[in-house]
């Protein structure tokens, strides 16, 4: 069968993240569309919203030369990224929540400022926008993803893998993060990959070296979730282990009227808040 990117069956770290914990959660965020609008849907949240401003400041940096990078204050360019998920477009239901959350994203950009660390060094641009390759054309299935960055290392001209975290939590040992990365930036580029790292912005100025996962073994790993995809969608076949869990039961509010429209994102996706339901309330007392 020829190759054709428009029947093949795409995957990514995000999407075979979300299928391996809960496949109902994957099909309501990959696959189902409204009828109404034929949107796929998605929910925003605080710390969604917190990593998009993040990053998107971060990410800005990679297509500047180097002597240019830090010409525009970084904190200029998080009120601008942050004014896009203010108030109900980044999911929050209160100025007092935002608030805490905006202040997160000023101490980590105010720790890029103070320590720039590769962020002040020659980087690589990969050409395609959302890179990709054929992870199997046997199997019509592409692997897709970005990169947040990739450091130049001129002394061994290769790359250098960098992560930024916005979380508070560290990577399971078991993500397939780094394998899918260090995949994608060996086949859509031509430099070798030497090295691969988090930076955990919320806590460090230091980045945190990751071993580099072996190529090979990561491609069998991938390939097998993105078979167990493929088939599970041409099944039309996703059920929740635990019918109904965290990842899939905010997806199902959704569905039965219980979220807030707040517009389109830029892949067009109908984008909702879901208010606080009773339960999530705890009283800070109890009179007995």
């Amino acid at each position: 069968m020829p190759k054709d990117k428009y029947t093949a069956v795409w995957v990514s770290h995000s999407s075979i993240s979300t299928f391996l914990k809960c496949p109902r959660a994957y099909y309501l965020q990959n696959v189902y569309k409204d009828p109404a609008t034929g949107h796929k849907i998605k929910i925003i949240s605080p710390p969604l919203a917190l990593g998009q401003a993040v990053h998107e400041v971060l990410e800005s940096l990679s297509v500047l030369p180097t002597v240019s990078r830090f010409k525009q204050p970084l904190l200029e360019k998080f009120e601008k990224s942050w004014k896009k998920v203010s108030g109900k477009n980044g999911g929050f239901l209160d100025s007092q929540n935002e608030t805490i959350y905006k202040n997160r994203g000023i101490e980590m950009i105010q720790r890029v400022i103070k320590n720039p660390g590769p962020l002040k060094n020659l980087s690589v641009k990969m050409s395609q926008d959302l890179p990709y390759y054929w992870l199997s054309e046997d199997d019509n299935i592409i692997l897709c993803g970005k990169v947040d960055w990739l450091e130049y290392l001129s002394d061994t001209d290769s790359v250098h893998i960098i992560d930024f975290k916005t979380s508070k939590y560290d990577e399971s040992v078991e993500s397939l993060q780094l394998p899918i990365y260090h995949l994608l930036v060996h086949n859509c580029q031509k430099r070798k990959v030497s090295k691969a790292s988090y930076w955990y912005l919320d806590r460090s100025d230091d980045l945190q070296s990751k071993e580099l996962p072996d190529l090979e073994n990561s491609h069998q790993q991938v390939l097998k979730v993105a078979k167990q995809i493929k088939l599970a969608r041409s099944l039309e076949r996703f059920k929740c282990p635990q019918d109904g869990c965290r990842d899939c039961l905010p997806f199902e509010r959704i569905l039965h009227g219980e979220g807030e429209f707040v517009g389109l994102d830029d892949f067009k996706a109908d984008t909702y808040i879901l208010p606080k339901k009773d339960t999530d309330q705890i009283p800070d007392s109890t009179i007995l």
